[in-house]
């Protein structure tokens, strides 16, 4: 059984994308979710992927974000935030949401 997650791309005013995932990322809709990034990467762009609204990020969601770090960047609330900081992937892009007590982690 497929784990819900809704995936949206829309425009910011800048014409720039932005990737909304809301719900969990694991082995069951990591398909969908790495698709909906290379979908949305542009040639010499960046694609913002929104993970605001993620409740939970398993590894194969992680290795995906790894995948495409030099293509992406993230924003983050606080529940993902510790992972992202802890995993070494804010140290491979941009990853804007991380409060400052991620901030102090990331030294």
């Amino acid at each position: 059984m497929t784990t819900p997650l809704t995936l949206t791309t829309v425009r910011r005013a800048d014409g720039s994308p932005v990737l909304e995932a809301v719900g969990e990322i694991d082995m069951s809709n990591v398909d969908a979710f790495a698709a909906a990034i290379d979908e949305g990467t542009a040639p010499g762009t960046a694609l913002t992927v929104d993970l605001t609204a993620v409740e939970y990020l398993d590894s194969a969601g992680l290795t995906v974000l790894f995948n495409r770090a030099e293509r992406i960047e993230l924003i983050s609330g606080p529940l993902l935030g510790p992972l992202l900081v802890i995993s070494g992937l804010a140290d491979l892009t941009s990853v804007h949401g991380l409060g400052p007590e991620a901030e102090d982690r990331r030294g």
